[in-house]
């Protein structure tokens, strides 16, 4: 019957750990804390086998690139909408209104905030997501734009 090895706790091995805004995951400081503690705490008799600790080296290596793509495809998407947003100025659009009623007007320009860019139409500021239809803009006749009355002659 085997039995297994046990180790002192320290009070100091349970605080919470303290991570930057807007991750959500492990970090690369983590891991290196995970690897320190396998290494110090493996049983000297049947040590760990060097090809896993590269094998999760490995792992994590890619985890991080994988995120490194994922940030930039999100920093990619931000960007689009923002000139998307910025290409509808000077447009008509139909959008809802706090009360759930259409409300049409020209959007004047864009602002951007913590939650991505607003358009200004007529005076009110509006989000993205409450724009129902997108026009072209008005543009008048010109002198060039009229047909003459007579038929041409081949």
């Amino acid at each position: 019957m085997s039995i297994p090895s046990v180790e002192p706790v320290s009070t100091g091995m349970y605080q919470p750990t303290t991570q930057a805004p807007g991750t959500s995951g492990p970090d690369k400081e983590m891991f290196l804390q995970l690897l320190v503690a396998q290494l110090r705490y493996q049983d000297p008799m049947n040590p760990a086998d060097s090809s896993q600790f590269l094998s999760q080296s490995a792992q994590f290596t890619s985890l991080e690139k994988m995120q490194d793509v994922a940030d930039q495809t999100s920093a990619l998407l931000a960007a689009q909408v923002s000139f998307g947003a910025s290409n509808l100025v000077g447009k008509p659009v139909t959008y809802l209104d706090a009360d759930g009623g259409s409300v049409s007007g020209t959007v004047q320009s864009v602002t951007y905030d913590a939650n991505g860019p607003m358009l200004v139409v007529d005076g009110t500021q509006v989000s993205l997501g409450q724009i129902q239809t997108v026009g072209a803009p008005y543009t008048p006749p010109t002198a060039d734009d009229t047909t003459p009355d007579t038929p041409s002659t081949p």
